[in-house]
């Protein structure tokens, strides 16, 4: 069961275990027993010194002193007496590496280098640096979070230097800050059993509680993990043996046994044996209320357990069962655990910062996860965005959003533009934001105050910075629209009725490569139309007209149409002759355009078509080469031969076509001597021929099972069946036998034997079954039950990913409407196409939906969607076989599936056969009399 996940939580298993692992929780059940010795010690040895002789002392006491340093050794346990025993040789490596590291981080080259301050540390931790190890830790501290492992290493480092009472304030500093990175239960035990170490101090034991509490807020409700804080304070409050202690264990019990835990049982064990009064009814009521509850979380603790880190999926499960029950304690407690192994994870992130800021809104538990969130994935601008609106919508004081940081020199803004975003549009979007803040702070009723210069600064110092930083790191611009500087613009005509300082903008815009484009003076002339006069969008248009390129027929328009609305016969006039000049060029340089363009593909034609010949001259070439060989071979065989039109003839040729065996002296129907009328004399031992060959001429005599029509209505066809079915009647007979009684299985046979096919899914192939029906009598019918002509109100959805289901779509399609159905489009193993119809109430709804969906990017995939309306199918025409009396056969052309093919041998050589224009001879001319090398020629002819 789930509880071996609690057994670094509490002493000993309930089962043993085999292995390396079992022997790992072994020692780690062994520190966690020194661990508690050492505790149970020192808070005897306090104890003894605050209340004195009165205390029934049950162990033996020990001074202060020696409870740290039993505590320090028990802490520092597991580490490795051999770490520290490195060459000189690698101890002069160590010092070049610690130098350039320190180089690097001067010079704030590796800033953001996780890695390189873990090595860092390292290496100054084995030099024995301890200042500098110090200062290294305090750095990257500064910057990112720390893991549990850094922390334990660095507290244990401090818990054994400290000497006196300030040491000690030291660390519980350390302590305070090693709790606020990530939920570590280990952490806070580690914290609550140093906190004993200091009983002896003024305010001692209530340092010690306050430590206990908070744990238990923090991590007391973590199912596997939780129970070792339970216990440790229990035992804490059980050492100090006074009537007025009783009850404080007492209650303890209550409150752990009240939810739900791993070794809830043997908790509750213990309580019984502890207690000397029978357990209130109440508490045996919340007991089981908190077991029921146990089960309910045990599946999702299990798959944690099985699973490997960092287990994303599984917690995603975890926080979706969570927020459906709608616990605040424990849904904040799932995201920290899943933060724990998945805090490089931008989207876990956000969520939980987004359930905080909506639901929770505590402004110190909102800020803290926010300012978590960006240390730990600085380079995500959109963590750096929501954490300036959180400080904002709490009230931080400006001051402290300009200036709060871990330094105090380092704002929080100039972190987020240091962080290293990876893409130049990020620093748009993190400047933005910071404007939008600022913007939010200025009274515009004002004709000037210190927000409004400070804003405009701002606005001047993006620009400054995207052009100077942005632009050279990443080699081009991240504000190619000229974003920051149109809401600049905007802000100086609006807010603070300045448009020539909004016209100075828009003529900086307009000089960075935007005058082309129709729709950025669309927007400037509608600022002009808004916020200042005729003339200035007169000279706007007149501008547009000229220097469009993309659209200049709609600027021209917007130029007519206010001419003939406001302006004069001469703006008129003018406005015309601008508009045709213009619109003549454009279409001059269109002409062009399209000319060249063609000029290009028919190029482009010419080469595909010389790669064509090429490739079949070189098939050709090939196909000679093989057909002469051919032909060597066969000549060389027949030299010696002679095949005369009465005397003999070869059948074992056309019986290996056939597939089987005549008797000696028939003739074979169809071949030379029929017609003749002679029986030409055959081998009197047939050649040999393939084991196959054989068992299928002996299957041949497999009775056909006439159609009977009459049958139809209670008969299906089944097809698609595996070939290699063994017995076919005996595997169908008890799948079909589910649906009803099943009277008669016909497999269906080839005249080799062989099954065919034709008779759910069998052997790993899905298999069609359709209605009964004698095609020969019903050429028309066609088993496909979708229509295939325009239906307005269904849309056909191509380019979807292979793993979206059909309810995903459906999420997606009826945004835009009701969908009465949906339906993918899967081949003929099951396997989805990429395909889909969605069918709409009607037609407006599946036109609205066309419009918005088309061009979507569904998990990477661009699909596109348009009403649905399948192209004709081209049904090939079946060429009559002409047979005249008298005449030679002529060869039958059928069109399988996979295009124009033979489908059966003709009795008569290729190169007999003669095409179906009307023959001048008459039917009774006897064919000319060929040598047999001629023969074997034409007959071997392709």
């Amino acid at each position: 069961m789930a509880t071996a996940a609690a057994a670094s939580a509490s002493e000993a298993e309930a089962e043993p275990k085999a292995g390396p692992e079992a022997e790992g929780e072994e020692d780690e059940a062994k520190a966690a027993r020194a661990r508690r010795k050492v505790l149970s010690r020192a808070v005897a040895a306090a104890t003894y010194k605050t209340m004195g002789p009165e205390w029934d002392q049950q162990e033996e006491g020990v001074s202060e002193s020696d409870g740290d340093e039993e505590y320090a050794m028990a802490s520092s346990a597991e580490s490795s007496p051999g770490e520290y025993e490195w060459g000189y040789d690698e101890e002069e490596k160590n010092q070049l590496e610690i130098e350039r590291l320190e180089e690097q981080k001067r010079l704030s080259i590796n800033v953001y280098d996780y890695n390189c301050h873990v090595d860092l540390i390292r290496l100054l931790r084995l030099e024995g640096e301890l200042t500098k190890v110090r200062m290294a830790r305090q750095k990257m501290s500064e910057i990112f979070p720390l893991t549990e492992e850094l922390w334990l290493e660095w507290l244990h480092d401090e818990i054994s230097m400290a000497m006196d009472g300030l040491d000690r304030e030291h660390v519980y500093d350390l302590f305070e800050r090693a709790v606020k990175d990530y939920i570590c239960p280990n952490i806070w035990l580690e914290y609550g059993q140093y906190s004993v170490g200091g009983i002896g101090q003024k305010g001692g034991l209530e340092k010690v509680r306050s430590v206990f509490e908070r744990a238990l807020s923090s991590v007391g409700l973590h199912m596997t993990k939780g129970l070792a804080i339970w216990e440790a304070y229990r035992e804490f409050e059980s050492a100090i043996v006074e009537a007025a202690r009783l009850e404080k264990v007492h209650s303890l019990f209550r409150r752990q046994l009240a939810i739900p835990l791993y070794d809830m049982e043997a908790t509750f064990a213990e309580y019984e044996e502890w207690s000397e009064d029978p357990i209130p009814e109440s508490v045996i009521q919340s007991y089981n209320r908190a077991l029921q509850q146990l089960e309910k979380y045990k599946p999702y603790e299990e798959a944690l357990l099985q699973a490997e880190a960092p287990r994303l999926a599984e917690y995603q499960a975890y926080i979706d069962f969570e927020m459906k029950i709608g616990d605040p304690a424990r849904i904040q407690l799932i995201f920290e655990r899943a933060l724990v192994e998945n805090c490089l994870v931008p989207d876990l992130w956000i969520r939980y910062s987004q359930y905080l800021d909506r639901q929770l809104k505590v402004k110190d538990l909102v800020l803290s996860v926010h300012s978590r969130a960006v240390r730990n994935c600085p380079w995500t601008v959109a963590l750096w965005s929501r954490y300036l609106l959180a400080m904002e919508r709490h009230g931080v004081e400006h001051r402290v959003i300009s200036v709060l940081a871990f330094s105090s020199t380092l704002v929080t803004f100039e972190k987020a533009l240091s962080a290293g975003f990876i893409q130049a549009t990020d620093y748009v979007e993190i400047w933005q934001a910071y404007l939008d803040y600022l913007r939010r702070r200025v009274d515009f009723k004002q004709d000037s105050s210190k927000e409004l210069e400070e804003l405009r600064s701002a606005f001047a110092r993006a620009l400054e910075y995207l052009k100077q930083e942005v632009e050279e790191r990443f080699n081009e611009s991240g504000d190619p629209s000229c974003l920051i500087m149109q809401n600049w613009a905007r802000i100086e005509a609006r807010l603070c009725n300045n448009m020539q300082k909004a016209r100075e903008l828009w003529d900086s815009i307009m000089t960075r490569g935007n005058a082309k484009f129709a729709n950025m003076w669309l927007e400037y002339y509608n600022l002009e139309r808004a916020h200042g006069d005729a003339q200035h969008c007169r000279k706007a248009l007149h501008r547009a007209v000229q220097c469009t390129s993309d659209y200049p027929e709609h600027v021209c328009e917007v130029l007519l149409t206010m001419e003939r609305t406001e302006g004069t016969l001469e703006d008129w006039d003018i406005a015309v002759q601008k508009t045709e000049t213009r619109l003549a060029r454009v279409n001059e340089q269109r002409i062009k355009a399209a000319e060249k363009e063609a000029a290009l593909a028919q190029q482009e034609e010419e080469k595909v078509e010389q790669r064509k010949r090429a490739r079949a001259e070189k098939k050709a070439l090939k196909k000679k080469k093989k057909t002469r060989g051919a032909d060597k071979h066969r000549a060389d065989e027949d030299d010696e031969k002679e095949w005369g039109d009465d005397e003999e003839e070869q059948p074992s040729k056309r019986r290996r076509v056939e597939n089987s065996v005549l008797p000696a002296g028939e003739a074979e129907p169809g071949s030379e001597a029929d017609l003749s009328g002679s029986i030409a004399p055959v081998a009197a031992e047939p050649p040999s021929e393939p084991k196959e060959v054989r068992v299928g001429a002996r299957r041949r005599d497999v009775p056909k099972v006439p159609h009977d029509s009459s049958k139809d209505g209670v008969t299906v066809f089944v097809s698609n069946l595996p070939y290699g079915l063994g017995e076919p009647a005996a595997t169908l007979r008890p799948l079909f036998e589910a649906c009803g009684d099943v009277v008669e299985v016909r497999p269906i046979f080839s005249n080799r034997g062989d099954f065919r096919g034709y008779c759910y899914s069998v052997e790993g192939r899905p298999m069609f079954v359709s209605p009964c029906v004698d095609k020969s009598k019903n050429p028309d019918f066609k088993v496909f039950r979708y229509s295939t002509a325009l239906e307005k109100h269904k849309l056909f959805v191509s380019g979807l990913p292979f793993s979206c289901t059909k309810e995903e779509l459906e999420e997606i399609c009826k945004a835009h409407g009701t969908v009465k159905d949906i339906r993918l489009v899967t081949n003929r193993a099951g396997k989805p196409k990429g395909l889909a119809y969605v069918e709409y109430e009607n037609e407006s709804q599946a036109s609205q939906a066309v419009l918005k969906m088309d061009g979507m990017t569904i998990r990477e995939n661009v699909i596109k969607v348009a009403i649905s309306n399948p192209p004709q199918r081209k049904v090939p025409e079946k060429p009559e076989a002409r047979k005249a009396p008298g005449s030679a056969l002529l060869p039958r052309q059928v069109y399988g599936a996979r295009g124009k093919g033979r489908t059966q041998l003709s009795l008569l050589p290729r190169a007999l056969q003669r095409p179906s224009a009307p023959s001048t001879t008459p039917a009774t001319s006897e064919a000319p009399k060929m040598s047999n090398a001629d023969f074997a020629k034409l007959l071997l002819r392709k």
